[in-house]
């Protein structure tokens, strides 16, 4: 008798909700009126100038509500299809990974608060700027930086072409302390290549408006880091100070 072909890739149900979600919004927005889908993004993207009190206070809509919900609702919003699956490419792996490793409770709790990283990092650099940031670039970055905690201890995660037991096993290994990951060299080489290409070309998250910058690569940076030195707080698995632990068996050449 035949065993049942395991699927190319399966996704936890956590990352099959976030897809939904993004899919979703940007769906629903794209039935609604150019006027009304315009009001929403001043709504709910995040608009460094609503903290400029002295200048701009009470002219954008929502309120005091706004100046929270807008630290993460800014990444549920995408400028259009291509900025929205550009996201979800680079999200599916990593942000599969670690839906595995926190469950659902922990990774999206993980995620608002990278958004929120992200978002505190674009308010750092843009003080004033009127311009509706939109994305979930923060986001992805931070599971991405969540990811390399434990991606290099054994085994690897990001082949399409495994069962899901496996993907569940080189889920859950036992991650790195930051200090040995910081020292580990795929982790550094790895780092390199991300913040280059995040510094040159950007991954994504975009600001709308005449003169504004295209790529919000400030708020890359600040979920990443969130979510490289957050990791621990919401990791559910017991870490491992072992030589062992850092023969890495993965190569990423092909995902630089």
């Amino acid at each position: 008798m035949n065993s049942p072909r395991e699927p190319i890739f399966s996704l936890p149900g956590a990352m099959t909700a976030m897809v939904a979600l993004l899919v979703g919004v940007h769906a629903v927005r794209s039935l609604l009126p150019a006027n009304i889908d315009l009001q929403a993004i001043w709504m709910f993207g995040f608009i460094p100038a609503r903290y400029d009190t002295t200048v701009f206070s009470g002219q954008f809509p929502g309120g005091f509500g706004a100046n929270v919900w807008t630290f993460v609702t800014y990444g549920l919003l995408h400028a259009d299809l291509s900025h929205i699956g550009f996201n979800i490419l680079w999200f599916l792996p990593f942000g599969s990974a670690v839906a595995r490793r926190f469950g659902p409770w922990r990774f999206f709790t993980f995620m608002a608060v990278t958004a929120a990283a992200g978002a505190a990092a674009h308010l750092l650099t843009h003080e004033g700027e009127v311009a509706p940031m939109i994305g979930a670039s923060a986001a992805v970055s931070g599971a991405m930086a969540a990811a390399i905690r434990f991606a290099f201890a054994r085994g690897s995660f990001l082949s399409f072409r495994r069962r899901d037991s496996d993907a569940d096993v080189a889920a859950h290994v036992p991650a790195l302390p930051l200090w040995r990951s910081l020292r580990n060299p795929r982790v550094l080489g790895f780092l390199a290549v991300w913040f280059g290409v995040n510094i040159i070309f950007g991954m994504g998250s975009i600001a709308i408006g005449s003169g504004a910058q295209s790529i919000a690569w400030q708020a890359h940076i600040g979920g990443f880091v969130a979510g490289l030195l957050l990791f621990s707080l919401f990791d559910p698995v017991a870490q491992v100070d072992d030589d062992a632990a850092t023969a890495p068996t993965m190569d990423v050449s092909d995902r630089g």
